[in-house]
């Protein structure tokens, strides 16, 4: 295989985490935006993004909602599992992909 099919996965991968962190910041916003009633979650289009984002974030969230809760104290509503989600996607994930990428290269290209 060519070695642009590989740097242009490394640049899909980076493509796709960039825009869920990015849809992500989007969730936490908007929920700030509701929590101090600056948007009103009950407007059909706003129901309808929310559910969106909702869709697309609450199962990778909730595994580290699940162990917030049970190895922190109560924070007072203070939600951590965003900040952890950023911070793997930003500093675990991407890079650990891209390695896995460059790996595969290294294996199916010849020398």
């Amino acid at each position: 295989m060519d070695t642009h099919f590989f740097i242009a996965l490394i640049r899909l991968v980076d493509v796709i985490l960039g825009i869920y962190v990015w849809t992500l910041l989007a969730y936490i916003i908007s929920s700030w935006l509701i929590m101090f009633r600056i948007i009103n979650p009950y407007q059909p289009a706003v129901r309808a993004i929310l559910g969106g984002l909702s869709a697309l974030h609450d199962p990778i969230l909730m595994p580290f909602r699940r162990i917030q809760y049970r190895l922190l104290p109560n924070l007072g509503g203070l939600d951590l599992s965003p900040i952890i989600t950023l911070i793997l996607a930003q500093y675990f994930i991407a890079p650990l992909l891209k390695d896995i990428i460059i790996f595969i290269a290294r294996l199916i290209t010849p020398s």
